[in-house]
């Protein structure tokens, strides 16, 4: 079945970075709007390109909310056409299949269902803290804390973590619906308050655990100058052996986090290392919020009803790819300064 509507939307899913996030988020903003959608050439200069189970998994989630018309659901596939009617809030289950990412997951379902007309409850199974996705704590200490700001309730709970390669953990969340989205203006952070974290482990050494908080507070203690309070979580729930650090940097007006994932033959000290070093160079950059959460930020912005801005201490792909796919379905006037892999500013100006 071909749709004729004059509203189709097409996008092309191999434009920037060519990833799982261009269909992500126009799947969410389909359902929101109840635009009929197709997407061709989903990842297509990935070595494998097409739907993977976890990409699969947000387009048949959103289809069931949604009561779509859809084609092209399939692993492999580098086509698809969705066709939503209204979204039904409710208690979901779904499972991404292995370490199959669930922050991804709930990042798509999030904002359509935080627009719909009564609360829902979702327990996501799968990859919490994996790697290319958000791990559960950035969500949970960063991005939530700052939409709380423009209006989104959204509650979660961590039963289960899900490392890679079992994955298997299990998260459940409860959104609320609002009447609209406030806008936000995250310009200056101000001056640095507090770092704290987590370094946390399932089925490892004790010492493991210890060894990256150890490296960390010496670390920050030295470079930065200033006390980091991390609590080191032993044995947390998991299928499997993991491990995952995690530093929150509290300014004025802006909280940032920096994670990295242990691995076989990864040392403490290098896990911890990594996240040490993502927060150094925020600390030392203009900008308000970190990389992540500006991209993160994008389709909130565009909904709401005012003008909203934010400067990042990094221009990335992601970033660029998001105001890219929104545009499609919006009519908005945005600003940005600065180029990729540099700080920059954006600015998104409400329509009529």
């Amino acid at each position: 079945m071909e749709s004729k509507d004059e509203n189709l939307i097409e996008i092309d899913g191999s434009y920037g970075e060519g990833g799982g996030q261009i269909l992500r988020t126009a799947l969410a903003f389909s359902a929101i709007l109840k635009r009929p959608l197709r997407v061709r050439r989903i990842r297509a200069g990935r070595k494998n390109p097409g739907l993977q189970p976890q990409h699969l998994k947000v387009a048949q989630a959103l289809a069931q909310m949604t009561g779509a018309w859809t084609e092209g659901l399939r692993i492999g596939s580098e086509t698809i056409t969705f066709i939503p009617q209204e979204i039904v809030p409710g208690n979901y289950r779904f499972d991404v299949g292995t370490a199959g990412s669930v922050t991804l997951l709930l990042q798509a379902l999030l904002l359509p269902l935080s627009l719909s007309q009564e609360s829902s409850r979702l327990t996501l199974v799968g990859g919490t803290h994996v790697s290319w996705s958000p791990p559960f704590h950035y969500l949970h200490e960063i991005l939530f804390p700052t939409l709380r700001s423009m209006g989104i309730s959204v509650g979660t709970a961590l039963e289960r973590w899900g490392w890679y390669p079992r994955g298997g953990g299990i998260v459940h969340a409860e959104i609320n619906p609002i009447g609209e989205l406030k806008p936000i203006t995250l310009i200056d952070r101000g001056e640095l308050k507090k770092i704290h974290g987590i370094s946390a482990t399932s089925h490892l050494p004790k010492h493991i655990g210890e060894r990256q908080k150890d490296y960390a507070v010496r670390s920050i203690e030295k470079e930065l100058k200033i006390d980091a309070e991390i609590m080191v979580l032993f044995d947390v729930p998991a299928n499997g052996p993991g491990s995952f650090f995690f530093l929150v940097a509290e300014s004025e007006r802006a909280v940032v986090g920096f994670s990295s994932l242990g691995e076989r033959g990864k040392k403490a000290g290098e896990v911890a290392r990594e996240a040490v070093d993502a927060l150094k160079v925020y600390i030392e950059k203009d900008g308000c919020i970190d990389p992540h959460l500006a991209d993160q930020l994008i389709p909130f912005m565009s909904l709401a009803k005012g003008n909203s801005s934010f400067t990042t201490t990094e221009i990335t792909d992601h970033l660029l790819t998001n105001l890219w796919v929104i545009q499609h379905f919006l009519d908005l006037k945005i600003s940005r300064w600065g180029e990729k892999g540099e700080t920059g500013r954006v600015d998104i100006m409400y329509g009529p």
